[in-house]
Formats: structure tokens, sequence, C-alpha cells
């Protein structure tokens, strides 16, 4: 199932994943840091939504109390969420 996620706090604005069950692909911010985007995606392509946000939730960027990382491990969860309630 594709998703989009409208990001809060960073420079990107959005992420679109797929997601089957709970495995993540297909990973693309809008907007952003392009080099760390493009390596983000590549590093949890396959991961698990648990894998994700162990990895990932809770990193900040400079003073924001978030970062695109951490926006990316709540879209996995609500895009997991959202597939159970179809």
């Amino acid at each position: 199932m594709e998703y989009i996620y409208k990001t809060n706090g960073t420079c990107s604005t959005q992420i679109k994943l797929n997601i089957q069950d709970d495995i993540v692909t297909d990973v693309v911010f809008t907007g952003g840091c392009n080099g760390n985007l493009k390596a983000i995606p590549a590093l949890v392509n396959g991961l698990t939504v648990e894998q994700i946000e162990s990895k990932l939730s809770g990193i900040t960027c400079g003073r924001r109390q978030t970062s695109c990382g951490d926006q990316l491990a709540k879209a996995c969860r609500e895009a997991y969420e959202h597939q159970l309630n179809q």
C-alpha cells in the first residue's frame, strides 16, 4: 500500500512510502537535505516498522524537536495503523 505522510517541523514536506504488512519499502522524501534523504531510504528499505522506530524515533535536527528520520518513524507507524484499519 502506498502511503503519503505530511511532515511537521522539518525541511522535507512529505514522505511517500510503501508498506506491506509491517515491511517498509520505496521511501521518498520531498524537500530537505538531498544527500541525507537519499541515504535514509537506502538504509531502511525492507525493515519493519518496529526496526525503523527503534533506529530513528527521537532523533532531533539542530534546535528542532524532530528530524526527517524521526518523521519517517512517525510516518511508518501511521501507515501501519492505517493499513490495519482498512
